[in-house]
């Protein structure tokens, strides 16, 4: 039988496991999306380009697997490219189908004729244009294999017209390569048995784990390890959730302290960047002890004492059967945890007027606390903005892998609504809450209309201090001013729920009937403009 590209594209994409495709409509892909849809995938369409590769961002991080993205030629897979970046960055499983102009007419100033390959190389794990339709089904399952071994990463793969609608045999077409297995390389036994060694010996050990032990799937073990061995843990903001917030390990609000005063740092699928102000923010007398599917990551920006190249998963596991076999003495009930747990506890004292405060306008820490009392356990929550995102950070738990999303360290705005939606198509049973800042959802509101349409009831509630970050007397801001913006009557407008509180005793109730609403809701708070979170960056220094 006769088939184009376009088919042998969704048919490939059907047999990867996609479930789902985020999409703006147009040429030259409009085929790609009816073949996925005849072959069960669900396309999601979006207003704006951008919000759907964030979407699929979004989408990866919930579920672990790969979100798939396509645009029609030119401006519209251009304006994929911030979501491409963010997963780049966040080093996130994405496969981008990017529409294209015919092959034949390149050099001719053809129809949106531009250099896609070159422009989204820099922000890809790879990039691939196949110029056979037969070869579609090796082409797209080798982007997915390259997207989720070693350090997950976006792919992108150029869809030309004339490439697309070129005509084969289906019987002709060539076979895509898999592995059954996945990959999962062991570290050396012996730096495992000097990793336990110096953990043992250590009075103030901690670990610090991010992305890579969520994409290899390893929380259990890492939750495993930290009880076994009573040491404290710490994740990356992208990554909390892990191990619950409330685990009798942690010790939230005293990050900072935490980080200075540990002797012994087990770093595990994280990266020294600018988060960690280049790894400066451990001390420079602790040792590290550093452990990456990527052998590059190792050492890179601050020298480690032990670096460990393997899959998270299994590299902890051999960690953990190395303390059993070791005799390893656990250190929950030492002075370090009880000097952790006394900070923590009298950090959360100090901030407690502020959760409580009944002052108006609305300190946004009041705003977090109310959110966190209405929100289930297993919420889904992303936060989105400045002021709001460092509040959110320091007051906001999360108690299961997966369930948390920020921008990362992209720290780009505009994530919020677009990681919810993603977050929502992906678990639909599960509560989905953005929690925004007026100015970073301004940017990409227009998607909300996308959440009516596609029956995604998730609750946006927004930080409103009137425009971008937080008023400073007598520092000049350009631009911050954005005045009070009704998100809520934009709600409304839209066909969803909308409400607007300023009084901090009416938020219990606004949101509760947010959620029980049933359709896409946002809850427009007017918080203080004045209000600076406690804890922010300045340049690359964390104060």
């Amino acid at each position: 039988m006769e088939v184009d590209g376009s088919y042998l594209l969704a048919r490939t994409l059907k047999e990867e496991g996609v479930e789902h495709l985020f999409y703006l409509m147009g040429g030259p892909n409009y085929e790609i999306i009816n073949n996925s849809e005849d072959l069960g995938i669900q396309a999601i369409d979006f207003r704006h380009e951008q919000a759907a590769s964030m979407a699929a961002h979004g989408y990866a991080r919930v579920t672990g697997k790969p979100g798939v993205t396509t645009a029609a030629s030119g401006p519209g897979t251009l304006n994929l490219l911030t979501g491409q970046y963010t997963a780049w960055a966040d080093g996130a499983p994405m496969i981008t189908l990017g529409g294209a102009g015919p092959i034949e007419d390149f050099g001719r100033d053809g129809f949106q004729e531009v250099d896609q390959v070159g422009i989204f190389e820099p922000i890809s794990k790879a990039v691939m244009r196949p110029t056979d339709p037969a070869r579609y089904p090796e082409h797209i399952s080798t982007a997915f294999r390259l997207a989720t071994t070693g350090r997950p990463g976006p792919v992108y793969v150029d869809c030309n017209e004339d490439v697309l609608y070129g005509k084969v045999e289906e019987s002709e077409a060539v076979s895509p390569t898999r592995s059954a297995s996945k990959p999962r390389p062991a570290g050396d036994p012996d730096l495992i048995k000097q990793a336990v060694k110096m953990l043992s010996e250590a009075s103030s050990p901690m670990v610090f784990a991010g992305g890579g032990v969520w994409w290899s799937q390893a929380y259990d073990e890492l939750r495993v390890l930290v009880e076994r061995m009573g040491i404290p843990f710490y994740t990356s903001p992208m990554s909390r959730g892990l191990i619950p917030d409330d685990h009798e390990m942690s010790f939230p609000a005293a990050r900072s302290g935490a980080f200075r005063g540990a002797d012994v740092v087990l770093v595990v699928g994280t990266r020294m960047n600018w988060m960690m102000t280049f790894g400066k923010r451990i001390a420079a007398e602790s040792k590290l002890i550093q452990i990456d599917i990527h052998g590059a990551e190792l050492g890179h920006n601050r020298s480690v004492d032990i670096g460990i190249e393997g899959d998270a998963k299994t590299v902890l596991q051999q960690m953990i059967d190395e303390a059993e076999r070791s005799g390893f003495e656990s250190k929950a009930k030492s002075k370090w945890i009880e000097t952790l747990r006394e900070a923590d506890l009298s950090r959360r004292e100090r901030v407690a007027p502020l959760e409580n405060s009944d002052q108006q306008p609305i300190h946004p820490l009041r705003l977090c606390k109310e959110l966190r009392d209405v929100m289930d356990r297993d919420s889904i929550l992303a936060v989105d903005g400045n002021e709001i995102l460092h509040f959110g950070r320091q007051s906001m738990p999360t108690y299961v892998p997966g369930h948390r999303l920020n921008s990362g360290p992209s720290g780009c705005m505009g994530v919020g609504l677009p990681y919810a939606l993603g977050a929502k198509i992906a678990k639909p049973e599960k509560q989905v809450v953005a929690l925004h800042g007026d100015g970073s959802l301004g940017m990409n509101i227009q998607d909300f209309d996308t959440a009516v349409r596609h029956n995604l009831p998730i609750v946006v509630v927004v930080s409103n201090n009137e425009g971008w970050t937080a008023r400073v007397e007598g520092i000049r801001k350009p631009g911050r001013e954005l005045g009070f913006t009704r998100f809520d009557k934009v709600a409304e407008a839209l066909g969803g729920h909308g409400e607007l509180v300023e009084d901090p005793k009416d938020l219990q109730l606004a949101l509760e009937r947010a959620f029980d609403a049933g359709v896409p809701a946002i809850v427009n708070v007017r918080t203080d403009p004045t209000a600076r979170a406690l804890s922010r960056f300045v340049g690359s220094k964390m104060e």
